[in-house]
């Protein structure tokens, strides 16, 4: 595989695990489902409550205006963009939504996406192709599992109201060609729109670079961040196109009794009412892995990933179920006779943490594969290898 490492990429792992309390306490493979906060950021949302409690809420947001203000500009590096195209909302799917529904789609726009869309974005499209007339039509895969970006150009014409790809999929390693398919939007002005839940946090993500028009992600997974925190990306050129599907005295100002302008930045796609201690624990999220640094981080969870695959293809009646001709920290398996809820449960008494992948999440993908479930363990630079023996070895025991 391109990005399996056959040697140890240089991180510090006793001080990674050291700053993460939960480390003496569970084997976590689950950090595509939330990762475990590292003791800065649980002490940043802990003293942000804390203060809030003491002087009260508005006076605590008053107070801490530059702490909370600080996650525009994390995240703009994070991204490599400018503050002005962010928008902090309290969760990926409300982030992709709020962006997604202002599309104003018009009967026969097409919708391409990708055959591993993950299931909340699916039910949008329906949605709103039954209330508009547009049609939503899968990309071809390539024959390593990704988005065909030859079969995706040979699809354009004029109707293509939008792109929309899960950079990375939730049932497994796969990584579609972002840049790639970025390219093929920007030559043709297409809106790109892509889901980097998944991705953002142990990918280095740079917007510009991967040519899209809009971006979400979430804080919990690979960011560290607090549950709750969600961003948004929107290129200003759309920013200035894209009319929320729902404002308030935060995204608008009232401007007269029937008259209002909506403002003029990416937090137009904002509420008024946040999670003020979601949004400082996430700045000191995104601030602790720019300290790291993305490409170390990437590095170290690809070598993890790729040690736990060739253990597990070792394990008999373990089959390994990963797409892609790059693949990231998500490892997905199945045990022979062992439904996946049972692989989860029986590895929890032993303070072992996975996940599971099922049908209906990417339906289109585990219908192609004939999948009903997926055990799902996703690595961290805080894992080790010992910890991939522990997992390997309760695998074993089943």
């Amino acid at each position: 595989m391109m990005n399996e490492y056959t040697s140890q990429p240089s991180l510090d792992v006793a001080r990674a695990r050291a700053e993460t309390p939960g480390c003496d306490r569970v084997v976590h493979f689950n950090n595509a489902g939330a990762a475990l906060m590292p003791r800065p950021v649980l002490d940043a949302v802990v003293g942000h409550l804390q203060t809030e409690a003491l002087i009260g809420g508005y006076e605590a947001a008053e107070r801490e205006h530059t702490a909370i203000e600080r996650v525009y500009a994390a995240t703009a590096t994070l991204l490599n963009c400018d503050q002005a195209e962010i928008a902090i909302v309290e969760n990926a799917t409300r982030a992709w939504d709020m962006a997604f529904y202002s599309i104003p789609f018009q009967p026969g726009d097409r919708i391409l996406t990708a055959q591993a869309e993950y299931a909340s974005n699916y039910l949008a499209f329906l949605q709103v192709a039954r209330q508009s007339g547009a049609v939503v039509e899968v990309i071809p895969s390539d024959e390593r599992g990704q988005v065909s970006v030859a079969a995706l150009q040979a699809m354009i014409d004029e109707r293509v109201k939008l792109i929309a790809i899960t950079h990375v999929p939730t049932n497994g390693g796969l990584v579609n060609p972002a840049a790639e398919i970025g390219a093929v939007a920007r030559e043709t002005g297409i809106c790109y729109l892509l889901d980097a839940c998944q991705s953002v946090g142990q990918i280095p993500i740079d917007v510009a670079a991967i040519g899209c028009d809009i971006l979400s992600a979430t804080g919990r997974k690979f960011l560290r961040g607090p549950r709750g925190t969600g961003l948004l990306y929107v290129r200003q050129e759309w920013v200035e196109r894209l009319e929320p599907p729902f404002i308030d005295l935060h995204a608008a100002t009232w401007t007269g009794r029937d008259s209002f302008v909506i403002r003029p930045d990416a937090r137009r796609f904002e509420n008024w009412e946040t999670n003020y201690a979601g949004k400082v624990g996430l700045a000191v999220a995104i601030d602790y892995a720019l300290g790291w640094g993305l490409m170390p981080i990437w590095e170290r969870i690809t070598y993890l990933a790729g040690r736990l695959r060739a253990r597990l293809r070792d394990l008999p009646g373990v089959a390994v179920h990963d797409l892609g001709a790059i693949q990231c920290g998500i490892v997905s398996f199945t045990v022979a006779g062992k439904p996946a809820a049972v692989v989860r449960d029986t590895l929890r008494p032993q303070n072992i943490n996975v996940s599971i992948a099922t049908l209906p999440s990417t339906r289109l993908d585990m219908e192609a594969r004939g999948l009903e479930e997926l055990v799902r363990a996703s690595v961290h630079y805080y894992n080790t290898e010992d910890e991939i023996e522990r997992l390997c070895m309760a695998l074993a025991a089943l």
